[in-house]
This record gives structure tokens, C-alpha cells and sequence, in this order.
């Protein structure tokens, strides 16, 4: 049965997204509006499966919600210290800088969503990823400390990450 599952069923999760999207969409929640996403859910996903990465192994959904949060948290406060940057800090006293994160993390997925939320935290950006995949280069806007963002960094994130992706 798990075989015929997951063949019918390549990605249950964007399945469930595409139906709920779909019927959102619609703007008319209606049965028939429901089994038609419900469709798309399962041959969208089914007929890309073959370009899709396997999944990663050993993936903690409880601990990817807890590290949401937490990411959003800091969303929300690194958009007042830019803000706050932003209005008190003349341009000749800003103190960019650019970072070189040395990597733990191996999976692809894990290193991607390291990227974007340094990217998606205002006052930083992912500029680049080794040939390697050993190091990532960040620029930070602001900062008296370079090693302390970057050991920010392995402790907040990367380190959450590794402990999802085990």
C-alpha cells in the first residue's frame, strides 16, 4: 500500500497546499470547487514528481514550526533596527560588512532555507555560496562585531537547522 500511496501521492503536503490554494482562489467554496483542487493537488505534484530532489531524510516538522516562529520573530525586529538605522545612523558612520558563514550543513534544502532567511532578515542578504558548498557569503548593513553576527548566525539558525534536517 505505501508503495501505491506514494506513487498516487509523490508530495502529500503540496497536494493538500494546492487544493486549499485552488479552492482560495475560486472565491466559491463550494464541493465541486473543492474535488476539482483536490485533483489538480494530486496531478500537478504527480506529473512533476520525476524533476522533483528526494525528500530529505529525517526531516522534524515540530522543530521547523518552532524555527518559523522564531524567524518571524526576528523578521519582526530586525525591521525596527533597520528602521532605526536607517533614521539615526548618517551614512559616513554606517558600518557594513561582509561575512563568510562557514557551513555544517550538507543537505541542499537546509542550506537553501539558511539563505533565504538570512536574506528575509532586513539587514542582511546571502550574496553567495561556495563552489563547495562549505561557506556562504553574507553582507550585513550595519555592525561593530562581524564575529558576532556570524555567531549569531550558527547559533540561531544554522544550528536549528541541523537539528531539523538530522
Amino acid at each position: 500500500m505505501s508503495k501505491a500511496y506514494r506513487w498516487l501521492l509523490p508530495h502529500p503536503l503540496l497536494t493538500l497546499l494546492l487544493a486549499v490554494v485552488w479552492t482560495l482562489l475560486q472565491n466559491n467554496v463550494s464541493a465541486g470547487m473543492i474535488v476539482f483542487g483536490v485533483i489538480l493537488g494530486v496531478i500537478i505534484p504527480w506529473i512533476t514528481s520525476v524533476w522533483w530532489p528526494e525528500s530529505p531524510r529525517g526531516f522534524h516538522m515540530g522543530r521547523m514550526i518552532r524555527y518559523s516562529i522564531i524567524v518571524i520573530w526576528d523578521i519582526l525586529v530586525a525591521n525596527v533596527q533597520v528602521a532605526w538605522i536607517v533614521l539615526t545612523v548618517p551614512n559616513s558612520r554606517l558600518k557594513p560588512a561582509w561575512i563568510v558563514i562557514p557551513l555544517e550543513l550538507r543537505e541542499p534544502e537546509a542550506i537553501t532555507l539558511l539563505a533565504g532567511t538570512i536574506t528575509l532578515t532586513p539587514g542582511t542578504v546571502s550574496a553567495d555560496l561556495s563552489d563547495e558548498g562549505h561557506s556562504l557569503l553574507v553582507h550585513v548593513l550595519h555592525t561593530d562585531d562581524p564575529d558576532a553576527v556570524r555567531e549569531e548566525i550558527n547559533d540561531r539558525y544554522q544550528r536549528r537547522l541541523k537539528e531539523i534536517f538530522q
